[in-house]
């Protein structure tokens, strides 16, 4: 054990990556990276703008805040080891970086998705109780929802890296990805390690079909208060307040049942790193653009931040 304590620490892994040196691969590889721009600077601003626009300190916004902020901590994760590695040619992570590659990635796509389930349930209380809203979703509950989807999701990714990283490995240090994800990881391992493919089966359909639970339960009242309306007016503004979060589900979700609740004989590592870059580095960006794009008041309060730069310069 003391052996393979030392050569891990040492030798660290290798990342197989997903890009090549072609031409090809260079051009996907700068798409990739505009893309981790337009995330960054997305993310950032929307966190911006809630924090400094007292119209937008409500609790969807707050949960809003808190999404983007675990984006920008997703892709700050996984993008500028990537790069690095494929512009200087390297394809090592030490064993101490792949641990807290796993910690985060994990902790945060856990938290994503709880925050992601639990915002269906402030929607739902939106439409189905606009009277009560300001009680049912008062400040302590917003605390508690945010609170309770980063603790899952921490505990969560602490539980999967302790595990992972206790796993001895020897022989082939390569792993088949561009950065240090669990399953592609437990193939090196030279131990049986078919009760933790188990567990992190069982963890994963937990910590995805709770929150889809919680998704189509509110959904499923949503759509009877809407049925339920005689106003047209309402009926689509209730749509319009659903149709962002349920985009944003769409592609959250669809990506990561597809990685990790297949069954492992369909599993190709192609496949799974066509799909991780989707949901590591595609919905980030896209996440922002959606919730802002098609929102009146958070256009208000760039057009607002936009005009009290304008004067400044002006002054």
């Amino acid at each position: 054990m003391g052996t393979w304590l030392n050569q891990s620490s040492l030798d660290g892994f290798l990342l197989v990556g997903i890009f090549s040196r072609s031409w090809t691969d260079l051009v996907l590889f700068s798409m990739v990276m505009v893309v981790f721009t337009v995330a960054l600077c997305g993310n950032f601003l929307l966190i911006f703008l809630i924090y400094i626009d007292p119209q937008l300190h409500t609790p969807m916004y707050f949960f809003l805040s808190q999404l983007s902020l675990m984006d920008l901590m997703l892709v700050c994760n996984i993008v500028p080891k990537m790069a690095v590695n494929f512009l200087s040619g390297s394809k090592s992570i030490s064993f101490v970086g792949c641990g807290v590659q796993i910690g985060f990635f994990v902790s945060l796509v856990g938290s994503e998705g709880l925050l992601l389930g639990l915002m269906a349930y402030d929607r739902y209380v939106a439409i189905s109780h606009p009277l009560h809203y300001p009680i049912l979703m008062n400040q302590r509950v917003c605390l508690q929802i945010v609170g309770s989807s980063w603790a899952f999701g921490i505990l969560d990714g602490m539980i999967q890296m302790v595990a992972a990283m206790s796993f001895p490995y020897c022989g082939s240090r390569k792993v088949d990805h561009f950065f240090c994800e669990v399953p592609a990881l437990l193939k090196l391992a030279c131990a049986d390690t078919s009760l933790f493919d188990t567990l992190l089966f069982a963890c994963c359909v937990f910590m995805l079909l709770l929150p889809f639970s919680i998704i189509v339960a509110s959904y499923a009242r949503i759509l009877g208060a809407v049925l339920n309306m005689n106003s047209i007016y309402a009926w689509k503004k209730a749509l319009a307040t659903c149709s962002s979060h349920l985009t944003a589900v769409s592609l959250f979700y669809g990506a990561a049942m597809f990685i990790y609740l297949r069954p492992k004989r369909y599993r190709a590592p192609s496949h799974d790193k066509v799909v991780s870059v989707f949901y590591t580095v595609l919905t980030p960006m896209l996440n922002p653009l959606i919730y802002s794009l098609r929102n009146r008041e958070v256009m208000g309060a760039l057009r607002k931040s936009l005009g009290y730069c304008r004067i400044g310069r002006q002054l």
